[in-house]
């Protein structure tokens, strides 16, 4: 084992069996909120603080956008089709597992976000003299992170 902090390029990202190459990964933190309470009859001049519910950021995922491939609208699509009333069920929701990479390719960190959807797509700018890669964002929002070291 190393003595030596992660690098951070080498990760991947696994939704419905299929792992999908991203540029980037953003939005893998939680908190919890602080409950502040005080008695009034406490003989103490100060609240005590409790911990209260967990938020969850929406995760975005960035990729470079190549012919053909809409796997992206695809999916959000689908969460569009449900809303719509036009289907049952909750199947466009699905976990989406992120995980960081050591050199030989194993998962070292992993990030489990609960029943994702995506909320929100963008697509690339364009830009007449520009010299960049054509990337495309998409967010997702989930009902809950989990985290776990290997």
């Amino acid at each position: 084992m190393a003595d030596y902090p992660l690098p951070k390029f080498h990760f991947e990202v696994t939704w419905r069996g299929s792992k999908i190459g991203f540029t980037e990964v953003s939005g893998l933190d939680f908190e919890t909120e602080v409950i502040e309470y005080r008695d009034g009859a406490s003989k103490e001049y100060n609240k005590t603080k409790q911990p209260g519910l967990t938020k969850f950021s929406n995760i975005t995922l960035k990729r470079g956008t190549f012919q053909s491939d809409n796997d992206y609208y695809k999916w959000w699509k689908e969460t569009r089709f449900f809303q719509e009333g036009n289907s049952t069920g909750s199947k466009y929701r699905t976990d989406v597992t992120i995980s960081l990479l050591n050199e030989n390719h194993d998962p070292i960190v992993v990030w489990v976000a609960k029943n994702a959807w995506p909320t929100k797509i963008q697509s690339t700018d364009l830009k007449a003299d520009g010299n960049e890669v054509a990337i495309e964002s998409m967010e997702l929002v989930h009902e809950g992170l989990t985290v776990e070291y290997r």
